[in-house]
């Protein structure tokens, strides 16, 4: 009968962690980011936006939201402001499309599908 001790079982039961591909800097602003992300409204519209081809005008929002469009516009504001969303000023109305740049950044700072495991 062979028996483990639990300092043997506690190193081999784990892989060594990567060194952080993150500086703090990095880190910092990723989670700026995220704070931003962390409303449900916000996170709707980051999806309304990437599910359409061409920018959105601000009114398109309040139906699907289902907010008034000061709401809204507070939330894009938001967005923009974490640098998430461009802003397109079209005669009275606004138009909004995705950084695609600034999502890549956040899947990246998540390392999404270039993990090991």
């Amino acid at each position: 009968m062979t028996t483990t001790t639990p300092l043997a079982a506690a190193t081999t039961c784990c892989a060594p962690l990567g060194a952080p591909s993150l500086s703090d800097d990095q880190a910092e602003a990723t989670a700026r980011l995220f704070k931003t992300l962390a409303d449900p409204h916000r996170v709707k519209i980051v999806n309304l936006l990437a599910t359409s081809p061409d920018p959105v005008c601000v009114c398109e929002f309040t139906g699907p939201l289902g907010l008034s469009q000061p709401t809204v516009s507070h939330h894009l504001k938001k967005l923009v402001a974490a640098g998430l969303l461009e802003r397109e000023q079209r005669g009275t109305w606004a138009y909004y499309s995705l950084r695609r740049a600034a999502l890549g950044g956040l899947a990246a700072a998540l390392d999404l599908g270039g993990g090991t495991r």
